[in-house]
């Protein structure tokens, strides 16, 4: 890859992270050793880290971060990955994620490589991955009530007290079932390993052109995970009244839903762009993260 040009560096933080002001402080300090601005958002510090470097802080709003920086650097673990992957907008910016703990599917870089990591983004010597992400359109009779990207999953699924849903699935136009369940997930390839494989569906390699479709607790144990792919057009529509039930989006944003409402999936034209180790590869988060051989 070509030496990268970035003048800014944009910093998204795990809310309530204890180490974060420590680490922000050296990243300031190294960036404006490269001549190169850090910008965050404004639950930054701002002033502490300023005062404590003497280096300056630009802030924007969180909408607008992807649109000022060349380059997102992710301090946190997966779901700070996912929460930023909606915020990145139609800006399809490099995301540098930096896990505090054990390796993540998504943070894959440990604390202690960020620095080497980001030299070599300067000089052009990395790779980046480009993960799927849906659109999810909420609409109730004529009126659409929502629109957002998701990186992992969307799921419509019952409250702890509510009886079994209906819900009715389309791909294209074309009718697929009657879901009789505890609900339905609609996963990305990322998604695969989050709520999809608790429900039983199956691992997707990340560059898969496919999203999996999969029943949670169905009454009917013929119904299975299936795999479509991933241009198509799934509507989903909740056919059962009287009961609670939700639309949750990456497991981070949730809203009520009501008989017929419908909700349409398609391939979002923004994908995630996430920089990858040299040196690893998916199978080996897969094997750490699901414990394989042991």
């Amino acid at each position: 890859m070509a030496k990268s040009v970035i003048g800014r560096v944009g910093v998204v933080v795990k809310p309530h992270q204890p180490d974060a002001l420590k680490t922000i402080c050296r990243l300031v300090e190294w960036l404006d050793a490269h001549a190169i601005m850090l910008v965050g958002t404004p639950d930054l510090e701002k002033e502490r880290v300023e005062h404590e470097t003497g280096c300056a802080i630009e802030t924007v709003a969180g909408e607008e971060l992807a649109e000022r920086v060349d380059l997102i650097i992710v301090l946190g673990g997966d779901g700070t990955m996912i929460a930023t992957a909606r915020m990145v907008g139609d800006r399809e910016v490099p995301v540098l994620g930096i896990n505090y703990g054990s390796l993540g599917y998504l943070a894959e870089f440990r604390m202690e490589e960020m620095f080497p990591a980001l030299e070599t983004i300067l000089e052009g010597n990395y790779q980046v991955d480009s993960r799927v992400m849906l659109a999810a359109e909420l609409f109730r009779g004529d009126e659409k009530l929502m629109h957002t990207r998701v990186l992992n999953d969307v799921v419509i699924n019952k409250s702890a007290l509510a009886r079994i849903i209906e819900i009715e699935a389309s791909l294209n136009g074309q009718f697929v079932n009657s879901f009789r369940a505890d609900g339905l997930i609609v996963s990305t390839p990322t998604g695969s390993t989050a709520y999809n494989l608790s429900a039983g569906g199956p691992v997707i390699y990340p560059s898969m052109n496919a999203v999996v479709i999969t029943p949670i607790c169905p009454f009917t144990l013929s119904n299975r995970p299936i795999v479509v792919p991933d241009d198509a057009s799934i509507e989903l529509c909740l056919k059962t009244p009287n009961e609670e039930v939700a639309l949750t989006l990456d497991g981070q944003v949730g809203v009520p839903l009501k008989v017929e409402d419908r909700i349409v999936i398609k391939k979002s034209r923004t994908a995630f762009r996430l920089v990858q180790p040299m040196n690893r590869n998916y199978f080996d988060v897969l094997r750490d993260k699901l414990r394989w051989g042991r």
